[in-house]
């Protein structure tokens, strides 16, 4: 049985806790290695790594860090393929899904590429006679890194790129179902460059969360994950003195117009609500239908159904895995029954695809006649289950949206221009798509979403994620004129 440790000062250190867990392969539903988890100590000795590096690496200069995140750019593009394996042997995604990810964590890596831009101050001469103003921005210290299951390429890259840019030193924290990816990023550093010590892996579980939240010398945590762990983290870490950019959950609506494009509309909303097996904090998990749009809209999103294949990721002809766990796959199909008694239409039930094996498999749903107020609307289901929500205009759409509990990312079809103009102004969510399904951001933008899909100030990635791994700091400064100062300055006409 393989065994997957920490990875700490450049290398791979097994842990001595005595607490492991294990790490299926989900598309056969067996346990493929066991990951080691981590205790208080172990963590501690972790953060003191960081501590130990960040003395050098916080005052490294900007053109070295640059040039260190782009051979690691370099050297993660031309090992996506492994990346790639690695990531659908431990989390199930079919290849395609996987090299996306990487290539939009790549999209990261070339932003931070960017450091000696981003981190320039400002600057004001003669502020008062004599007197100059400006600010730096410098690194935190010790920041932690918590990240889900869905994207265990992806989101690591997004919160490490820009915190180590910045001159932080960081602890990672995966998730324990998918740990892999993780120490292989941190293998790409170390190849790169990257003095050990900077980045380290630590696999765990509620013990090392909750001791980074903890420990004195953590200055930040970024997490990216459910509602309710992003609330325990915001409330816990800020208590503790620390800053925290805590990424939640999401119930994403897409809202079609009658004047939409039905084909388009249909072909977005499959591609948004069953990639990745839904597993995915940006899927499109209602579509809300205006008016005419309801019926054909729903008989054009059924007659793709057929088409998607479903299986194991490494077959190239399959378009969607399994999940990530038995017990998951198990809690997203009772949604279904959760939907008849709620008075919903189940038009395709994915439990009746069959398939061989024990894997975590769930065939595609779509559920017609959600209503509000229910649980198939209101929850994060967070798999293969799409639900339709008639409304009769535009007006009630909106006010859908804008009373959810989540704010993350909506998108809207449609042909009027006005429309989608009024949509983008008057809804209330942090990322919106006009004809775009998954509207994620570029990385020179920032993701995130509001309400109870966002704790803290600060989205992810992108400019906002350089201003969450730093802090300003605002001199003011007099200098006497070397020619007029009675203080011996060591100028030549003061002698």
């Amino acid at each position: 049985m393989k065994r997957i440790g920490h990875w700490i000062d450049g290398r791979e250190v097994f842990g001595n806790s005595g607490r492991d867990g294990a790490v299926y392969d989900p598309a056969v539903g067996q346990v493929q290695a066991r990951v080691d988890y981590a205790d208080v100590a172990e963590v501690d000795a972790v953060v003191a790594s960081c501590i130990r590096a960040g003395k050098t690496w916080s005052q490294s200069s900007l053109s070295r860090r640059a040039e260190i995140l782009f051979k690691f750019r370099e050297l993660l593009d031309g090992r996506k393929a492994d990346l790639a394996r690695i990531l659908t042997s431990e989390h199930g995604k079919v290849h395609s899904d996987a090299m996306g990810e990487i290539s939009r964590g790549i999209e990261n890596v070339e932003f931070a590429c960017g450091v000696p831009h981003l981190l320039k101050g400002e600057h004001s001469e003669q502020a008062a006679t004599g007197v100059d103003v400006y600010s730096l921005r410098q690194p935190l210290g010790v920041v932690a890194a918590i990240t889900p299951f869905n994207f265990p390429a992806m989101v690591p890259i997004w919160m490490l790129a820009n915190a180590i840019a910045c001159g932080n030193t960081c602890v990672l924290k995966p998730s324990e179902k998918d740990p892999s990816c993780s120490n292989f990023l941190a293998a790409l550093l170390k190849e790169a460059g990257l003095p050990d010590g900077v980045l380290n892996v630590v696999h765990g579980d509620k013990v090392v969360v909750d001791r980074l939240i903890e420990h004195p010398a953590v200055a930040a945590l970024s997490f990216v994950g459910s509602t309710q762990i992003a609330r325990y983290i915001y409330e816990n870490g800020t208590r503790n003195g620390k800053r925290v950019q805590a990424l939640g959950g999401a119930k994403n609506h897409m809202v079609v117009l009658p004047d939409a494009d039905i084909n388009m509309a249909a072909d977005a909303a499959v591609s948004a609500a069953y990639g990745s097996a839904g597993e995915r904090c940006m899927a499109i998990s209602v579509v809300v239908a205006v008016g005419d749009a309801a019926d054909p809209l729903v008989k054009a999103i059924e007659a793709r159904l057929d088409r998607i294949k479903v299986g194991p990721g490494t077959d190239p002809v399959n378009e969607m895995g399994p999940l990530i766990t038995r017990e998951h796959r198990d809690k997203v199909a009772s949604y279904l029954d959760i939907a008849t008694t709620e008075g919903a239409v189940v038009v395709r039930d994915g439990r009746k695809q069959a398939f061989t094996g024990d894997g975590f498999f769930l065939g595609v749903s779509l559920v017609d006649h959600v209503r509000p107020g229910t649980r198939m609307y209101t929850d994060e289901i967070f798999g293969p289950v799409l639900g339709v929500l008639r409304v009769a205009s535009y007006d009630e759409a909106l006010a859908l949206v804008n009373s959810h509990e989540y704010g993350n990312g909506t998108a809207i079809f449609t042909r009027d221009g006005g429309a989608a103009r009024r949509f983008q102004r008057e809804v209330d969510v942090g990322m919106v798509g006009i004809n775009v399904p998954i509207p994620v951001p570029v990385s020179y933008y920032s993701f995130g979403g509001w309400r109870a899909s966002l704790f803290g100030d600060h989205h992810m990635y992108g400019p906002e994620g350089i201003r969450f791994f730093t802090r300003t700091k605002v001199v003011t400064s007099r200098w006497p004129d070397p020619a007029t100062s009675t203080i011996d300055l060591g100028f030549p006409q003061n002698r």
